[in-house]
């Protein structure tokens, strides 16, 4: 229990910092631009399109896409990530934004939203997950593409590796991962001789095929095609490592 006016930081502010950088280190450009390229099948957009990189982290998926043609906004609540991704972003052709995925500080719409890499499900309340896909539906023009990137929790669950270990620049990162009411949760803890340990959590709500259509029914946005992967096979629950929804705005 907190004290008395003393706010608590929710896991997602304390985690998207430096160490982060670190512990994701292994993500490169290479494997954004692969998935950009199916995103560009599914998507079929026109040059010039206006997309919107929703959770866009240190923004590989919103440089790639800027690199194919199209006009690329990203959004991210972690200073640090977004300062990365403008490090990165060494020919200024991605418009930059902090903003919480709930309430998105831009007012205009966009031909397509694209919410990549499991960056849905933080929030404990179903409504406050609800309140993103709203979001997606304001900032769609009429008819415009979504994709949203989610875990299969079929495969998730059935294939978690509760423990790992390794070494990162001298830093030793223990990840251990668990199934905790209806949550997949990762505690990760950084060690470095000398110093004290770095604790971290990150957690994401495990929502099925059939509950993610009903939320997204619901915000007024139409399902084309679920994939279980950027090889563009069909979602099979027992077997697909992720559950890509692909649709747009009605009306």
């Amino acid at each position: 229990m907190n004290p008395e006016g003393v706010k608590s930081v929710a896991w997602y502010q304390k985690s998207f910092g430096n160490d982060y950088l670190i512990v994701y280190k292994h993500r490169d450009l290479q494997g954004a631009y692969h998935e950009v390229k199916k995103m560009m099948d599914w998507l079929n957009l026109p040059q010039g399109a206006q997309v919107l990189d929703l959770c866009c982290g240190m923004g590989r998926h919103s440089i790639a896409l800027s690199e194919f043609g199209y006009e690329v906004t990203g959004v991210d609540l972690s200073e640090v990530l977004l300062a990365e991704a403008v490090k990165m972003d060494v020919k200024s052709q991605v418009k930059w934004h902090q903003g919480d995925m709930r309430k998105v500080p831009l007012d205009h719409t966009f031909d397509a939203v694209v919410n990549l890499f499991t960056s849905f499900g933080y929030f404990d309340e179903d409504s406050q997950n609800e309140q993103v896909f709203h979001e997606i539906h304001r900032l769609l023009k009429p008819n415009g593409r979504f994709i949203i990137d989610f875990l299969n929790p079929v495969f998730v669950q059935e294939n978690l590796v509760p423990q790992s270990e390794r070494s990162e620049n001298g830093l030793t990162i223990r990840e251990s991962r668990s199934i905790e009411e209806g949550h997949v949760r990762k505690r990760i803890v950084i060690s470095q001789e000398g110093e004290p340990d770095r604790h971290y959590l990150e957690q994401v709500k495990l929502y099925d095929r059939a509950s993610f259509e009903s939320m997204l029914l619901k915000a007024g946005l139409h399902i084309d095609h679920v994939y279980g992967g950027y090889d563009g096979q069909q979602y099979i629950p027992a077997s697909s490592s992720r559950m890509i929804f692909i649709g747009h705005r009605e009306g």
